[in-house]
């Protein structure tokens, strides 16, 4: 398990998480938190090349609970 980012923002319904370095998941990779538990699937990557964000399409429940929480691909 690799660390995707952390969670910044809730917008439109998708979490915005904000990757650590130019090494991130790609679209369709399942993130999880720091108990295994799904928290959804990347479905975009936009932003600068050296530090991208990923728009994260939520698996269940209220998207702004996640905002400041880390988030790891599966």
């Amino acid at each position: 398990m690799r660390r995707a980012g952390e969670v910044v923002r809730a917008a439109q319904g998708l979490a915005v998480v904000r990757a650590p370095g130019e090494e991130f998941p790609g679209e369709g990779t399942t993130l999880v938190d720091e108990s295994l538990a799904e928290v959804g699937e990347v479905v975009a990557v936009f932003g600068p090349v050296e530090r991208p964000y990923l728009a994260v399409a939520p698996a269940a429940g209220p998207v702004a609970r996640l905002v400041g929480e880390a988030v790891y691909a599966r």
